[in-house]
């Protein structure tokens, strides 16, 4: 006999029909690359101006991305007149000053993940959104693909039954001989930050609220977690994270429940454009997939929902609401006071 269980269709809306929307881009490195590329091909919106402390590096990535304009500071990328939305992708120890700088010339924000280096610092950009009237969003890029609507629409009919544990890793072998950004604590290195804060926001995805936090881990000389081991208990429902940046894991993502479990791997990993979403009944039996049909360019579901949120005059977006961002950095906030991590200047 056929399972009964399947899963919720996706309601992501397509990228193509979101309003067009001007980006200027603060920090033209790697991700901001990735950035540039999904809006152009993914997106009506386009990418304007480019701002760097290296007039070479933004003349650079002007000429990659066909953009208009390159500023060999970001006071002149914010200032300019044609930008409307700034997608902040510095390193962590800049985002706050950063997005601050741009909602204070009046522009929305898009701030690369993890939102801050702490919970104090994202209350301080988020007062200033509200005071502006603007609107800012963690690119926690994940969150906004089809694949997490289809887990929490999936989840939240009951398909699961009461959900018992909720597990998420991501381990990339970047350390010790990766970017300086990952082991220098000025520019707020560590696995967590930058690796953990995905199995940090999926649980939040899933749970909310995680409750009591336990966490273990590793520090590098520099003193930077290498390793991170975080569990939380909310109710009867157990959440196991980890992250690790001295050695590459399976980044994979479970959801058990009495009545099935939800998996999701794949080339894209858990949190990737390309995972796949895999239904299972209590005895292991496969009875629905999901599987993206677009798995190219997963940034431009996070710049599409700006601009429908912009347009709509919204301060924040459905996917990853600001109470959703407060949640996470207060979770690595506590992780990081266990392990005594502590950064320059905090």
């Amino acid at each position: 006999m056929p399972s009964p269980l399947s899963l919720a269709p996706p309601t992501t809306p397509d990228p193509l029909e979101a309003p067009p929307l001007r980006w200027g881009v603060i920090g033209p490195g790697g991700i901001a690359h990735v950035f540039a590329d999904a809006v152009r091909e993914g997106t009506r919106s386009s990418v304007v101006a480019v701002g760097s402390r290296s007039a070479e590096r933004a003349q650079e990535f002007a000429q990659r991305h066909d953009v208009a304009s390159a500023y060999g500071s970001y006071e002149e990328l914010v200032a300019d007149p044609g930008v409307e939305a700034v997608y902040v992708a510095s390193p962590h120890s800049e985002h706050h000053a950063h997005a601050l700088m741009a909602l204070h010339a009046g522009k929305h924000v898009l701030v690369e993940k993890a939102f801050t280096r702490n919970r104090e610092e994202t209350d301080e950009v988020l007062a200033a959104a509200e005071a502006g009237g603007l609107l800012a969003a963690e690119a926690m890029w994940s969150r906004y693909l089809p694949q997490y609507d289809v887990v929490r629409r999936t989840i939240e009919a009951g398909t699961l039954g009461e959900v018992v544990l909720v597990q998420a890793d991501h381990g990339q072998h970047l350390w010790p001989d990766g970017p300086r950004r990952l082991w220098d604590p000025e520019l707020a290195g560590g696995s967590l930050l930058d690796l953990g804060v995905y199995p940090v926001h999926f649980a939040d995805h899933v749970l909310g609220e995680l409750g009591t936090v336990a966490a273990r881990g590793t520090l590098s000389p520099e003193g930077v977690d290498v390793t991170v081991g975080i569990s939380a208990v909310k109710g009867s429902t157990l959440a196991r994270m980890t992250s690790t940046m001295a050695a590459a894991t399976p980044c994979a993502a479970l959801v058990a429940g009495a009545a099935g479990r939800l998996e999701l791997t794949g080339p894209g990993h858990f949190y990737g454009a390309a995972s796949t979403v895999r239904l299972l009944d209590p005895e292991g039996t496969l009875v629905d997939t999901f599987e993206p049909e677009h798995p190219d360019h997963g940034f431009r579901y996070e710049a599409a929902e700006v601009a429908r949120a912009v347009t709509e005059g919204r301060s924040e977006t459905w996917s990853v609401p600001w109470e959703a961002t407060r949640r996470a950095m207060g979770v690595m906030d506590e992780v990081r006071h266990q392990l005594g991590v502590v950064y320059p200047g905090e």
